[in-house]
């Protein structure tokens, strides 16, 4: 029998104080992540050395353009052209580091998926659930839309699902000539989140960050605002319900608490949170998830994958949380519940 080998200290150290349950990942990144990302390395310089070739480039010709069109000829068109020329070779000098990134986000994500049991797809084509979002009223109304980075899988019961959308909005207008001008307007930016419970929350309760002077529209019909345990969160969230009781169960300390972290390890922003049916609907404006970190330092540092599990372990916190908070509210109410 061959004995396992010992994991590098570095690998233990960047996984120190990560959940229990993650505790074979750093195995699992010494022996599968990590030579599957040296092997890329290579790859890697190549394409650095290409973006920064072509920043260098495309900085001093889209200045060299624009000084000679200024002061050779007098022309203000001469700064507008080297910006063109300067910005369009940088941008095509990034497209391989870019491409590159995706890959090394597969390379680091579908095993961790792999091991939790879970199912991620990066480019997931429409997906039906924005609806729901739209409908419990924590995403706007859009004319296009675009999705990325699916996450799907279940969690003691719950099954959940997690998105990046991107939602705009058509905007035309006709000028005195009667020319007609389309823009898209980017109306929500962000990471979508759905949790499917086993059981039917009693009412609809909405909370959101705190809008300010906007607090006085509530929010919706049948709907008043709810208090928090906590004073600390009620000067972060504003909280609007249509059955008390259950709000207060729902919503305690540990739960505002884990909302508060999911903003900070999802880099996002503006969070709203819907619980409806047996459904909880999270948003987040902003931020990337499931990103593998910087493509100009060496891809085998196993802090990209501590990053990772931070962002799987913020979606885990709040099922376990909202969870402990609904059966505690059974036990209390007795078996008819």
């Amino acid at each position: 029998m061959t004995d396992k080998p010992e994991i590098d200290p570095a690998i233990l150290e960047a996984m120190d104080g990560l959940r229990d349950e993650f505790a074979g990942f750093a195995s699992v990144y010494q022996n599968e992540i990590q030579p599957a990302l040296q092997a890329r390395e290579h790859d890697r310089e190549q394409a650095v050395s290409k973006a920064r070739k072509f920043r260098y480039i495309g900085i001093g010709l889209g200045l060299m353009i624009a000084l000679v069109g200024f002061i050779g000829f007098k022309s203000v068109f001469g700064p507008f052209i080297g910006v063109i020329v300067g910005f369009g070779l940088v941008t095509w000098g990034g497209q391989d580091l870019k491409k590159f990134g995706k890959e090394a986000k597969e390379l680091l994500v579908q095993p961790v998926v792999r091991e939790l049991g879970l199912t991620f797809e990066a480019e997931p084509g429409e997906v039906p659930s924005i609806y729901e979002h739209k409908k419990v009223g924590i995403v706007p109304g859009w004319d296009r839309a675009s999705y990325e980075d699916r996450l799907t899988g279940k969690r003691d019961t719950v099954e959940f699902e997690l998105f990046e959308a991107h939602l705009e909005e058509k905007h035309t207008s006709t000028d005195s000539k009667g020319r007609t001008t389309t823009r898209w307007v980017t109306v929500f930016q962000g990471q979508c989140l759905r949790f499917h419970f086993d059981k039917t929350f009693y009412g609809r309760t909405l909370v959101t960050r705190d809008a300010g002077f906007f607090n006085r529209f509530g929010g919706g019909k049948g709907m008043t605002r709810a208090s928090l345990e906590d004073p600390e969160f009620e000067k972060i969230f504003e909280v609007y319900t249509t059955d008390q009781v259950e709000s207060r169960y729902l919503l305690t300390p540990d739960l505002m608490q884990q909302l508060v972290n999911l903003e900070k390890a999802f880099h996002g922003g503006k969070l709203k949170c819907c619980f409806y049916g047996g459904e909880m609907y999270i948003t987040l404006q902003g931020g990337n998830l499931f990103e593998p970190g910087s493509m100009f330092t060496p891809l085998d540092s196993p802090n990209r994958l501590r990053e990772l599990l931070e962002d799987f372990a913020a979606v885990f916190h709040i099922i376990d949380v909202t969870n402990a908070n609904r059966r505690r509210r059974s036990l209390q109410e007795g078996p008819q519940v």
